[in-house]
């Protein structure tokens, strides 16, 4: 992994930290020496703290540096991983090996994205590899309310639907995956084949491949909330079939 875009060496100058943050755009830089060794971290407010208190921008890092820092072992659980990111002062993390040698960086977006997608955990993974744009996109608006995913990875995917009330989803079937539905607030009516029946909070709904279904908020005041599993080999907005749309999206 390149690590080079996130890190100074100790006798450069403030302008070249700020160089460096505008290059990697996360908003800090780690300092090392020759050895790669972290000698500590710094941020863009940092920086800004450290012009207004007179310094300059030829100013050398090393001046400004606190030499407190947070880090994480390669070899660390999981479980501290966590801990450290729950303050929320903490967007990033250096990871060191035993010699206190940078090996790798997290930061909380990264993380966020990690276990978004399900990807298996190890702390030297490339992390910069990681798409953090996911996490900022993960809500999507609908005309009957919206949806916001919570997992997905190349076998399952996991959300949360909120349908206002009055409003309905498409009559509609899937051919490459089943849905499993939980009612977690509200009471709808469901189609699911050629049955209907009504739902509410607690109501566990199985919707096999190629089963024709469609819920419907019949409160005209309490949001209608589901949350879905998919499973299944594709999971593409176009392996929706609509048969009945009130918003007009037919597909037939």
């Amino acid at each position: 992994m390149n690590l080079t875009k996130y890190t100074l060496f100790e006798n450069a100058t403030i302008l070249e930290a700020l160089q460096q943050i505008e290059l990697n755009k996360k908003g800090f830089v780690i300092v090392v020496d020759s050895d790669f060794i972290v000698k500590g971290t710094m941020t863009d407010g940092d920086i800004r703290r450290s012009l207004l208190k007179g310094e300059n921008l030829t100013s050398i890092t090393t001046d400004i540096l606190s030499g407190e820092f947070s880090f994480i072992n390669v070899d660390d659980s999981f479980d501290k991983v966590i801990s450290f990111f729950k303050e929320s002062k903490i967007e990033f993390l250096p990871i060191v090996n035993n010699e206190g040698m940078l090996v790798n960086v997290l930061t909380k977006v990264q993380l966020h994205t990690a276990l978004l997608e399900g990807i298996e955990w190890d702390l030297r993974n490339d992390f910069s590899l990681l798409d953090g744009h996911t996490i900022d996109h993960e809500i999507y608006n609908r005309p009957w309310g919206y949806y916001k995913t919570v997992f997905l990875s190349d076998y399952s995917r996991a959300k949360i639907i909120h349908v206002n009330p009055g409003e309905e989803l498409s009559l509609q079937k899937h051919k490459k995956r089943e849905e499993h539905w939980v009612i977690v607030k509200g009471e709808g009516e469901l189609t699911i084949g050629e049955s209907i029946r009504y739902v509410s909070e607690g109501s566990y709904i199985y919707i096999p491949k190629g089963c024709k279904h469609r819920i419907s908020n019949k409160s005209q005041s309490i949001p209608l909330m589901i949350s879905e599993v998919q499973l299944g080999s594709y999971f593409g907005e176009d392996d929706i079939i609509r048969y009945e749309d009130k918003y007009g999206r037919l597909d037939l």
